[in-house]
């Protein structure tokens, strides 16, 4: 039997590299016989620009950049020379990760070190750009990475006459692994300012920032960046980036998976194993789980779901995962749990990998059947 085995990240835990070299040890302590491949993958959140470095042989390089409360410090972004292509991280600049939970305040935090990626990108001639968004302590609609590239704000106009010329001859592709629009109940101050610390009182006032960063690029560019499917990733970072650069947003996982050859790694495959912290109908709105799953399924290859967390209905999920399996072990509180989220996921796959070995979980064309 030879199985993929293409987790996500395990949010807060577990990068997709680590999850699969979890999975991959507990099929190896089982007594199944099998032949394994690890392809961790990545939907445009917080390590999938790491993984496509790795994919695509780019080389690491450093930049001096500002977090989001202008400090300095220095951030890594990736180069392939023979395509001309950078891979910028928002969250190695303007990440949550790089504050302590007292800082969180996305009423005063600015994505502009991730601009001063981009112009580090540039100074390497890159022609193409992309950037994954996961992981950003901002909800400043890309406001900061665009001052960082020479736009000038008002609070009535905005002025692009110095925008960084090379960008003109430069293709922007935002990795999105969420379809969330810029404003409304589903928007980004709504949804994700709570994430980022926002308060009641600081939601309505970042809606009404983005509500007017959307006004004025309507009347400078002409776009409406209130209806665009993603723009609400990042903070509304990508609404900004398409309005006023011209970004291309893209589904994450199936631009990773196409870019890295996935399809490729399927056929010689049996069964695939995918994974990320929680798997929920949220998932089949376009993330890494999902994404992997479907392309298993274009393939007629069975899938399984490993995750910490599911919910008590899987109906809609099943139509894609074949089985799916919580790897907790016990009840434990989330933040005890995510301690131990390599070692959950190599009892579970051991498990597996003896209920497979013993015939219990079946592959036929129905799939694998407990």
């Amino acid at each position: 039997m030879n199985i993929l085995i293409a987790p996500n990240a395990f949010k807060n835990s577990l990068p997709a590299d680590g999850a699969a070299t979890a999975i991959l040890l507990g099929l190896q302590q089982s007594r199944l016989h099998f032949t394994g491949e690890c392809f961790p993958v990545g939907d445009g959140g917080d390590g999938t620009g790491d993984l496509l470095i790795k994919k695509l042989g780019g080389v690491v390089l450093e930049a001096p950049v500002r977090d989001p409360f202008g400090r300095e410090r220095q951030a890594t972004f990736g180069f392939i020379p023979a395509s001309e292509t950078a891979i910028i991280e928002m969250a190695n600049a303007s990440g949550i990760r790089l504050l302590k939970k007292t800082e969180l305040d996305p009423l005063r935090a600015l994505s502009t070190g991730t601009g001063d990626l981009i112009r580090a990108a540039l100074d390497q001639n890159a022609r193409h750009i992309i950037i994954g968004m996961g992981g950003s302590a901002t909800v400043d609609g890309g406001a900061g990475i665009l001052t960082a590239l020479g736009v000038r704000f008002t609070d009535e106009a905005i002025d692009t006459s110095g925008l960084d010329p090379r960008l003109a001859a430069t293709e922007l592709t935002i990795l999105c692994d969420v379809d969330n629009p810029l404003l409304g109940p589903r928007g980004a101050a709504a949804v994700f300012g709570p994430q980022k610390g926002a308060s009641p009182h600081a939601v309505q006032q970042l809606e009404a920032n983005l509500q007017r960063l959307a006004d004025n690029i309507y009347k400078t560019t002409g776009k409406d960046i209130t209806t665009i499917p993603s723009g609400g990733t990042a903070g509304g970072a990508a609404a900004g980036l398409y309005g006023v650069l011209n970004a291309s947003l893209v589904n994450g996982i199936e631009y990773f998976l196409q870019l890295t050859g996935f399809d490729d790694a399927l056929q010689h495959s049996d069964l695939v194993i995918t994974g990320e912290g929680s798997i929920d109908e949220q998932t089949l709105r376009g993330k890494a789980p999902f994404g992997v799953a479907l392309h298993a399924k274009h393939a007629g290859i069975p899938v399984i779901g490993l995750a910490g967390k599911l919910p008590q209905n899987t109906t809609r999920l099943d139509d894609y995962f074949d089985v799916l399996l919580s790897i907790s072990r016990r009840l434990v509180p989330p933040a005890e749990a995510i301690k131990h989220t390599a070692a959950n996921l190599t009892a579970t796959s051991r498990a597996l990998g003896n209920l497979l070995a013993l015939g219990l979980v079946r592959l036929d064309q129905r799939g694998p059947l407990l």
